[in-house]
């Protein structure tokens, strides 16, 4: 994770001003942010303005190939990024009108994720910022799940308490200042995004598990099946129990009675997931005292959860899943890296010690 600038702080870029500075009485020209994002299994680019307004946000989901396997094969990930990488930027800055030559800085995400992925996204941020003779700004993918919440029109402001819940990973966090977070909480297995993608695949349903279930359970009763929710120390999360639930719970249904209670199953199983987010959340922001909680992640879209938690801050959609405008956004409060020192920047797959 990026080291952060004294709470309070915000990012301000250094060295720029014989490019933005104008003569007096003129307009000052825009200063537009270009962000790339390849972590795992989307290739994004967006262009934002400085003071957090998206001008364009494209998406490539490769949810349709890896579908086939049941989940992300990191290699055939890698290897698509290559292909569309440079269509995906030349779409996000055709949609905002603008051309190379009016960038400001080139935002990347340089990790958690897929290693391969993310060398893709980081070696072609990095080719791009110096042919232009910009500065580079390597983006921690969980600040930008967060910094998805400071983009306009929503622009909410810490400090606040954040769930982040996604396929990768579950945290509770401390967001005093835009710079970065404090960790309260994490998940002791799988995350919350992996118990559904899992649970769809023991129920039978598609890939991204997320939405297939989702969807089911609104025809379901959420209350057919007790579920166990984890009850571990503080302020951590755990789902591999439940998981394993379910598998029981489908064996001991057999073919047919799955068939007629997939639902059911469903709701339920989706019921337990929520409930855990949801009293670790509440139990955080008690212990904490904070009196904004915020919710960001791809498990944000989720409709049970966001229908939990009616007060919070809800990342919007279309910015839940992985995107650039939110590592562009991201970007705004984290040191930038000047032209030619970032060459031998490299990815990390884990902020794991």
């Amino acid at each position: 994770m990026p080291e952060r600038s004294p709470r309070g702080s915000s990012f301000t870029s250094g060295g720029k001003e014989g490019v933005h500075g104008g003569t007096m009485g003129s307009p000052m020209p825009e200063r537009l942010i270009l962000g790339l994002e390849t972590s795992c299994d989307e290739t994004a680019a967006a262009v934002i303005t400085d003071d957090g307004e998206i001008r364009s946000s494209v998406v490539s989901s490769q949810a349709d190939l890896h579908a086939r396997y049941g989940g992300v094969v990191p290699e055939v990930a890698s290897r698509r990024h290559l292909e569309l990488v440079t269509p995906v930027i030349r779409e996000a800055l055709g949609e905002a009108g603008a051309e190379l030559t009016e960038l400001e800085r080139i935002a990347v995400t340089r990790g958690p994720g897929l290693i391969g992925a993310l060398l893709v996204g980081l070696s072609a941020a990095k080719a791009l910022a110096w042919a232009l003779r910009l500065p580079l700004v390597p983006v921690d993918h969980l600040h930008g799940h967060v910094a998805s919440l400071y983009l306009k029109p929503h622009d909410v402001q810490p400090p606040f308490l954040c769930l982040l819940a996604s396929g990768g990973h579950t945290l509770l966090l401390d967001v005093q200042d835009h710079a970065g977070f404090d960790v309260l909480g994490s998940t002791l297995d799988d995350a919350a995004g992996e118990a559904f993608d899992k649970g769809a695949r023991l129920l039978g349903l598609g890939y991204p598990g997320g939405a297939a279930i989702d969807l089911l359970a609104t025809e379901g009763d959420p209350e057919a099946f007790d579920f166990p929710v984890a009850r571990v120390p503080g302020l951590d999360f755990s789902f591999s129990g439940l998981k394993t639930a379910l598998l029981y719970k489908v064996r001991e249904l057999g073919d047919e009675e799955l068939e007629r209670r997939r639902a059911d199953l469903a709701a339920s199983y989706q019921r337990a997931i929520i409930r855990a987010l949801v009293e670790r959340t509440e139990q955080a922001a008690a212990q904490t005292g904070a009196e904004q909680i915020a919710v960001v992640g791809g498990v944000a879209a989720n409709s049970a959860l966001r229908a939990s938690l009616p007060h919070a801050a809800l990342a919007p959609l279309e910015l839940c899943t992985d995107n650039a405008a939110m590592i562009a956004s991201a970007s705004r409060y984290v040191q930038e890296i000047p032209f030619a020192r970032y060459l031998a920047v490299d990815a990390y797959a884990s902020t794991a010690a």
